[in-house]
């Protein structure tokens, strides 16, 4: 299977995919769909049980420190993406179906990653320190926030309606588990760290959770609701949002006076949107309702956002090592 290294798409996604493309042939039905979502269920509670175990508070307090660049990628991820998220839904009513518009909107509302962002903020020899702060904060602050925006914002817009069993609903499979897992983290955080295999779990759980997404939606005639049409100008649409998001962050960075190092971190962390967390959080959100083409901007996002930093942050290098190189000894 060494060929599917050599892919310029991840094997996370490719199994994303694979699960999409199952469920529409195959969707659960009948028992099986009632034993489905037992499993998400209980899935989504672990997946927010590891976060809170890993996410360690004290190092995210003593980070804060550098406030002002911390300050500025929670203004992109939680602010600035959302706006552009309710511009876009303004703008392409005419030409993306509802369930399109209310997934675009919601891909602006979830945190931002955690090891992609941290990964390639080090690649580009930025400010890794304050990529892990930042990244971490913005994971905790939207275990919180995610479900708060999407309240006041897709109720406003007629795309999600919260009852009080929703909110009880985002209360026991989000919040609880999380902060059970940050009270746990004296005995746990340890053992999860010791032991990486436990991200199998999480990217299980998302799997599951695409499949289950899928199946309602086959069942619900999910590809009846739009066009072949609609799904190209959503990928335009998605890739022009990272693109000025991209832009928008170096270019705010510098003018704020950041330094290199800090503006690939402000870069990096904020224009990504994550999948771990978002996929997981919607099965929760938007729970009774079809999810199948609500989550698809986010994945496709997702993978152009991976593809973009991947090349930025090469290029960054190869600067960074030419500049090394030209200095006098």
């Amino acid at each position: 299977m060494s060929w599917l290294q050599r892919l310029p798409i991840d094997r996370f996604l490719l199994a994303i995919i694979a699960a999409a493309v199952l469920a529409s042939i195959f969707p659960a039905t009948g028992f099986w769909a009632d034993a489905l979502s037992v499993a998400t269920t209980a899935a989504i509670a672990l997946l927010f049980f590891l976060y809170g175990a890993r996410l360690s508070p004290s190092e995210t307090l003593a980070g804060l420190r550098h406030w002002r660049l911390h300050a500025v990628i929670l203004a992109f991820t939680y602010v600035v993406f959302p706006l552009l998220g309710l511009a876009l839904v303004a703008v392409t009513g005419a030409v993306l179906d509802p369930g399109l518009q209310a997934g675009l909107l919601y891909l602006t509302l979830v945190p931002s990653t955690v090891q992609s962002s941290i990964a390639f903020t080090s690649i580009a020899k930025g400010n890794v320190a304050g990529a892990v702060v930042s990244a971490s904060a913005s994971n905790i602050i939207g275990v919180f926030l995610t479900p708060l925006l999407c309240w006041l914002l897709m109720s406003s817009t007629g795309h999600i309606t919260f009852t009080t069993s929703t909110i009880v609903e985002i209360v026991l499979q989000l919040f609880v588990p999380f902060v059970l897992g940050q009270l746990s983290r004296r005995w746990t955080a340890g053992y999860v760290k010791a032991h990486p295999q436990l991200k199998l779990v999480d990217r299980g759980s998302i799997v599951l959770v695409v499949y289950a997404a899928f199946s309602t939606g086959m069942r619900e005639g999910m590809w009846t609701q739009t066009s072949w049409t609609s799904l190209l100008v959503l990928l335009g649409v998605c890739l022009l949002l990272l693109a000025v998001m991209l832009g928008l962050t170096w270019w705010t960075a510098r003018r704020l006076g950041f330094d290199r190092a800090d503006a690939i971190a402000i870069q990096f962390c904020g224009t990504k949107k994550s999948l771990a967390s978002g996929l997981p959080m919607a099965g929760v959100l938007f729970a009774g309702q079809p999810l199948g083409l609500l989550i698809l901007p986010l994945v496709l996002f997702h993978q152009a956002q991976l593809m973009a930093c991947s090349a930025l942050a090469g290029r960054y290098a190869r600067e960074a090592d030419a500049d090394t190189a030209a200095a006098p000894a």
